[in-house]
């Protein structure tokens, strides 16, 4: 598996990855996949063979640094994608002098980025009928 940065010029390889799993598996409207983030933000694509298998999007928002619609086709499950996609992005807020990063997490995979260190906070937000909670990871 590789991880490299997508460019703003080759997005349609992210712009696959999200549809396959946010629209199609998950019942997300295209419309609120894709939204004013994407144009300002870093995408992390994760390929394996040269064939994209997951990517994360990566932003600043009031001052913390942001990972988001991380995701990871059903063959590249289970395999260590979407922590390396999560390791990666953090590290990319490191190598910035950005300290804490936090993310939205869906509540079923609330477990999954406790594994990598982030801790829950707020209450739990409804996204097109999916519960999510906020997370956030501190040096």
């Amino acid at each position: 598996m590789t991880l490299s940065i997508a460019e703003a010029t080759d997005f349609a390889p992210v712009r696959a990855l999200r549809m396959a799993v946010f629209v199609r598996e998950q019942g997300f409207t295209e419309a609120s996949e894709f939204d004013g983030l994407d144009r300002a933000a870093r995408h992390l694509l994760a390929s394996d063979g040269g064939a994209p298998i997951g990517c994360a999007r990566l932003y600043m928002a009031d001052g913390e640094g942001r990972i988001g619609r991380i995701c990871v086709l059903p063959e590249g499950r289970g395999r260590g994608v979407g922590a390396a996609l999560v390791r990666a992005g953090l590290q990319h807020f490191a190598d910035r002098g950005v300290g804490i990063v936090a993310l939205g997490a869906q509540v079923r995979a609330m477990p999954f980025y406790a594994s990598l260190g982030f801790l829950p906070y707020g209450a739990d937000y409804d996204d097109e009928g999916v519960p999510h909670r906020m997370m956030r990871r501190a040096p």
